[in-house]
């Protein structure tokens, strides 16, 4: 089964539709006035959370997304229809990240949760918004609003309460096909998970949780070595940790407590905060003839090396024989039911009390620059948008852009950089004389 957890797409929001110049035309309606309507709003780009959805498949071969714009305005002051906005379905926990800048725009964990990625353009006012007493019939009207584009991550991380690490084939999913209804994949060879599997643990007191098999860490997986790095980011939002340990002594060369402290040391290395969790060491195979001795020598590493105040439990376990899985599940319930919820990286609330409030001064709306042949070059998202918006194919409309302009301190710009009457100045695609 192919599993895809993080994955680039592109969405971009409807244009809003353009606002109508248009007049009364009626039989006996003397200078009726503008009637032209306003343009209807462009739809947005919004994600949602499906419940049937478990990976981010979807989004493997279709990477673009663009919603539909809004009508244009029409005679009669008719407004243009706004259009539907583009849903796009996600599954459970999945995190939002703006591609370019890294910032997180939102996390969707919750049935019905939405979150609008991409806004879309308001439509543009027809010419009879724009009638007043000294001007009783304008020929200007706006075009819609651009839709807003961008690109960005999707990266799913498992909702899972109780997640198992280890090395490979320590019996992680053993226990889960054991514990719960899942059947991830089992064999006697290193990755035989390749993706992490999800099992609902039911308990006889009538408590539950979701457990989760995650694909074996091995040394150097923060770094990307193996497969851990692809699947860290799944431990985040689990609230116990089950750290299972192979005691079978079938590899005379493993160190049951050098692999612990090399899973621990990976963890910290990811996030560090993966370590103040809850964790339980789970040794495995007790069934093993060597298992036992194993076990006490793995424990008396442990009490050598370590506070005896902050040694994690230790719960042995033989998924084949069923020994120990009770108390551990009961425990794991105890743990679950004492400890919150963990913020997963990048979303962490800011302090109010450390915050540090600068001050910005206000973007300018627009740059001044030459190209090499003597064109003066207007740019900023500022003034392209306030571009964008004007309808050139009315004097009125490009008067009142010139208003514009002049106003924004693009004709001071122009004189204090040396422009001349007769040079060409151009924004965007459009090009116009300077007038000193």
């Amino acid at each position: 089964m192919a599993f895809v957890d993080q994955v680039k797409i592109n969405v971009k929001a409807g244009k809003g539709g353009d606002g109508a110049v248009s007049f009364r035309h009626e039989k006996y309606i003397n200078m009726g006035g503008p009637f032209g309507g306003d343009g209807g709003r462009g739809g947005s780009v919004v994600l949602t959370v499906d419940e049937g959805l478990r990976t981010l498949m979807d989004f493997r071969y279709k990477r673009h997304f663009k919603a539909t714009p809004g009508g244009n305005g029409a005679t009669k002051a008719q407004t243009g229809r706004s259009s539907d906005d583009l849903v796009i379905r996600v599954p459970e926990g999945t995190t939002v990240t703006d591609a370019e800048t890294g910032e997180v725009i939102g996390d969707l964990v919750n049935k019905g949760d939405r979150l609008v990625v991409a806004a879309g353009g308001r439509g543009g006012r027809g010419n009879i918004r724009f009638a007043s007493s000294k001007n009783p019939a304008p020929e200007i009207a706006e075009n819609g609003e651009p839709g807003e584009e961008r690109e960005i991550q999707l990266e799913l991380k498992v909702l899972a309460d109780v997640g198992l690490v280890g090395f490979p084939s320590v019996g992680k999913s053993t226990l889960l096909s054991v514990v719960t209804a899942a059947k991830p994949k089992i064999a006697a060879y290193h990755f035989t998970t390749l993706v992490p599997n999800l099992g609902m643990v039911r308990l006889d007191d009538g408590r539950d949780f979701v457990m989760a098999d995650l694909p074996g860490l091995i040394e150097g997986a923060s770094e990307g070595i193996g497969l851990g790095i692809q699947f860290l980011r799944h431990v985040e939002r689990t609230r116990v940790i089950l750290h299972m340990i192979d005691m079978s002594g079938a590899d005379p060369d493993e160190d049951p407590y050098e692999n612990y402290l090399a899973i621990n040391q990976e963890l910290a290395e990811y996030d560090p905060m993966l370590l103040e969790r809850p964790q339980i060491i789970v040794p495995t195979k007790m069934d093993m003839p060597d298992a036992e001795a194993t076990l006490a020598d793995f424990k008396a590493k442990l009490a050598a090396n370590s506070d005896q105040d902050a040694q994690p439990e230790i719960m042995p376990i033989s998924s084949l024989t069923r020994t120990g899985l009770e108390p551990l599940l009961q425990r794991t319930a105890d743990l679950l039911d004492a400890t919150p919820q963990f913020v997963p990286k990048g979303m962490e609330a800011t302090d109010d009390e450390s915050a540090l409030y600068e001050f910005k001064a206000d973007a300018q709306p627009f740059e001044l620059s030459r190209d090499e042949d003597g064109t003066w070059i207007l740019s900023g998202d500022e003034i392209e948008r306030l571009f964008k918006r004007t309808n050139t194919g009315y004097t009125e409309s490009l008067m009142r852009f010139a208003r514009q302009l002049r106003f924004m301190g693009v004709d001071r710009a122009l004189a204090d950089a040396g422009a001349e009457a007769g040079d060409t100045v151009q924004i965007l695609d459009f090009a116009f004389e300077y007038e000193a």
